[in-house]
């Protein structure tokens, strides 16, 4: 018999597979890459076992995903690793509300303002956030969920971002979402840093590390942080100045 906490991997599984395919990162009949076979051959090793991957995705088969192959999943397609292994969190990071409409009474908006310091050294869920160092807020034209905001210190990105600016940003699903020529905010190993990003792969064009390039490449050095399971990023999407 299987042990319920596999079964509840496996739903957890599932339950990450359908938002993987709504981001249209996995394509169950695609064969450029995104497809089921590629799936397998990620996490099992073979292409030929897409059987698998769809017995476990089907609540009526006896047959689920392990550990193992859960931890596989969660470093290939940037699922949170505290999520499918031990249901804490989303399976995307932050549990943030979808509209201001979403809120509790007295929130007040969709974006969330925090610190850096809090937002750096938070867990994947946003009830981590001390309270005194949270609120909400909204402003036109943002909507919807995964949105995070906190203050900028310090003129590495200057002019394109200054001291004392507001960066408002909305997390991706991955490094694959990586786009030329964008401002991102990498969240890794407890400390943020806002940057341009590149991605930095193997011989087997698999990302393992991205350089972090800073607008104000006169006083600062490009540097690279290695990829990992808690890697997470987010797109500025939105800069708001001082008066």
């Amino acid at each position: 018999m299987i042990r319920e906490d596999r079964l509840q991997l496996n739903e957890r599984f599932i339950k990450s597979f359908k938002q993987l395919e709504e981001r249209g990162i996995i394509v169950k009949n695609d064969r450029n890459g995104k497809g089921i076979g590629d799936l397998a051959e990620k996490i099992l090793g073979n292409r030929g076992y897409g059987h698998i991957i769809r017995a476990y995705l089907n609540p009526d088969d006896k047959r689920c995903i392990d550990y193992r192959q859960a931890r596989i999943f969660c470093h290939e397609f940037g699922v949170n690793e505290s999520f499918l292994i031990d249901g804490i969190g989303s399976p995307f990071g932050l549990d943030l509300p979808e509209t201001a409409y979403d809120m509790p009474k007295g929130m007040g908006g969709n974006i969330m303002f925090t610190t850096v310091e809090a937002f750096a050294g938070t867990a994947v869920d946003a009830g981590s956030f001390k309270t005194e160092d949270t609120e909400y807020f909204m402003l036109p034209g943002l909507t919807g969920n995964g949105l995070v905001a906190f203050p900028i210190s310090g003129n590495s990105m200057d002019p394109v971002i200054q001291d004392g600016d507001i960066v408002i940003c909305r997390e991706i699903a991955g490094v694959h979402e990586i786009r030329e020529n964008k401002i991102y905010a990498v969240k890794h190993n407890g400390a943020v840093w806002v940057k341009y990003v590149q991605r930095i792969t193997n011989n087997r064009g698999k990302v393992t590390h991205l350089k972090l390039i800073s607008a104000n490449h006169l006083e600062y050095d490009p540097f690279v942080e290695e990829v990992n399971e808690y890697t997470r990023l987010y797109q500025v999407v939105r800069r708001v100045s001082q008066l």
